[in-house]
């Protein structure tokens, strides 16, 4: 008859035990250390930007981290003057207004 408030595991019951706080213990350093979460969540820019080209329908534009970004459903003209916003370091972007 077992005494109540005292259970006894097995050596197998121990093991997983240890590999579960073990698996715990490596999944918080790495979410907080090695792999931040915030680095996934990109700063917006908005800039005001010139048109270099448009290709079918899609527009070109240099801005000023010097990677040229890509406009998809372009509608304007080589030389207009827009503001867009794009994530920083990605190479898309969309138009805020014309």
């Amino acid at each position: 008859m077992a005494v109540l408030g005292k259970m006894q595991l097995s050596s197998s019951q121990k093991t997983s035990l240890i590999f579960l706080g073990a698996f715990i213990t490596a999944g918080i350093v790495l979410s907080t250390m090695v792999f931040p979460f915030w680095n996934l969540i990109r700063e917006d820019v908005f800039e005001e930007v010139t048109i270099l080209t448009n290709d079918g329908g899609v527009c070109y534009v240099e801005t000023k981290d010097n990677i040229p970004k890509i406009i998809s459903d372009c509608m304007l003209n080589s030389g207009d003057v827009v503001h867009i916003k794009y994530g920083k370091g990605l190479a898309w972007a969309t138009v805020v207004s014309p």
